[in-house]
C-alpha cells in the first residue's frame, strides 16, 4: 500500500482512531463513512475518513 493513499478512520461517537485503510483518491473525492465496530463503544458505529 501506498503511503499518500492511507486513511485513518475515527468512530464518530467516541473519536477514537480504530482503523486504517485505503482508497482511490481520484475516484473518491469526499471523505469515506463506513459502519464498523468501535472497540471503546463495544458496537458497529459510523466511522468517517479523518486528515
Amino acid at each position: 500500500m501506498s503511503q499518500d493513499n492511507l486513511i485513518k478512520l475515527e468512530c464518530t461517537v467516541c473519536k477514537s482512531l480504530n482503523y486504517r485503510s485505503s482508497k482511490n483518491k481520484k475516484i473518491l473525492k469526499d471523505r469515506l463513512e463506513l459502519k464498523k465496530f468501535c472497540e471503546k463503544c463495544r458496537k458497529h458505529q459510523m466511522h468517517k475518513e479523518t486528515k
